[in-house]
């Protein structure tokens, strides 16, 4: 099975608006990263150039513009963070982080509801 690259909080930043909008030209990621905060355009060239290196991000040419594409999936991205999350902080025991979560936060009857609703499925599965 082919290992996934571990992006950095940078290019996970870049990905998951790449992951929303689709196909972007660097100034469209730049202009959607400076919503939130200040980053020059060069920068966010850089670290799209070092994504692709790491084949996190496809490129291609229109013109005069370099169109960027997420390479890997979000939804893999999230299981293999989550993964190696759950292996650091909670010694591989997802449920630990879950009852960490759910006490640490307050959590409205809706989610909780989801969240038994989605348990219960789980346990139908088995």
């Amino acid at each position: 099975m082919k290992q996934l690259p571990k992006p950095t909080e940078s290019e996970l930043e870049i990905l998951q608006i790449l992951w929303k909008k689709g196909a972007s030209t660097v100034r469209q990621v730049n202009e959607e990263l400076s919503r939130h905060k200040e980053v020059g355009y060069t920068t966010t060239l850089k670290l799209m150039q070092i994504m692709h290196e790491k084949n996190l991000v496809t490129r291609t040419e229109e013109g005069r513009y370099h169109i960027y594409q997420a390479a890997i999936e979000e939804e893999s991205t999230q299981k293999l963070l989550l993964d190696r999350f759950i292996d650091t902080a909670f010694r591989g025991s997802a449920s630990r982080m879950v009852m960490q979560a759910l006490g640490n936060e307050s959590v409205s009857k809706d989610e909780l509801d989801e969240i038994k609703a989605w348990i219960e499925t789980l346990e139908n599965k088995k």
